[in-house]
């Protein structure tokens, strides 16, 4: 999930929607914002931004009839200790829900799950202390990594929702994830229709939390 592109796709979506030189406030006249804290899948690498996550969900938003402006802050390469020491910046005034997507380039890495969980868990600590919604979304460890492994970093992230009282989304790339047609060449990002599932299996989940920061 590596790339040398750190912010260039959120950058080109909010410019796509001119929405990079507006503040909150008109930001919010527009529709809750939601922010994805996010890797290269939420960056919607090797995708044009229109095809990318923030996009794409932000339109599954609107088949719901909510309004929203999504913010995308993957950053590729990121573990989720990168996405703690960079949640006050990315995750920026306004936001109503975040949706936390890390963990994938710490399973790339073989990090201690142990560290994926205080990372995540300093980064589910600041946003409710900035009293910002969250959805955690978690990821299903490979079982070619050993079983011990994937269970102890499945575990992760339901235990974290429970022990904040925050949302769970149980696997991001469910439905997508191994399936080539909905990948691209490296088996890891998905590809412009794979993105679509997620989008679609998500967003009901983000509007649920939304409806709660009215």
């Amino acid at each position: 999930m590596a790339d040398t592109r750190p912010l260039s796709i959120s950058r080109r979506l909010l410019l796509a929607g001119g929405l990079l030189a507006l503040p909150a406030r008109a930001l919010a006249a527009r529709g809750q914002i939601v922010t994805i804290l996010g890797d290269s899948i939420t960056a919607g690498l090797g995708l044009p931004a229109e095809a990318a996550l923030p996009a794409q969900l932000q339109l599954a938003l609107a088949r719901l009839g909510v309004a929203s402006v999504v913010r995308g802050a993957g950053v590729s390469g990121d573990t989720s200790g990168a996405g703690a020491a960079r949640v006050d910046f990315s995750v920026q005034p306004g936001t109503a829900v975040a949706v936390v997507a890390l963990g994938g380039n710490d399973l790339l890495q073989g990090l201690d799950p142990k560290t994926t969980r205080a990372n995540l868990e300093r980064i589910l600590v600041r946003l409710k202390q900035r009293h910002i919604g969250v959805v955690l979304a978690g990821l299903k460890a490979p079982p070619e990594l050993g079983r011990g492994y994937a269970h102890d970093f499945d575990t992760v992230f339901p235990s974290l929702a429970r022990a904040h009282g925050v949302t769970l989304y149980p696997d991001l790339l469910a439905g997508v994830g191994r399936n080539r047609a909905l990948n691209q060449a490296d088996a890891i990002h998905p590809n412009a229709q794979g993105v679509k599932i997620i989008a679609g299996r998500l967003a009901p989940v983000v509007a649920r939390v939304l409806a709660k920061q009215v």
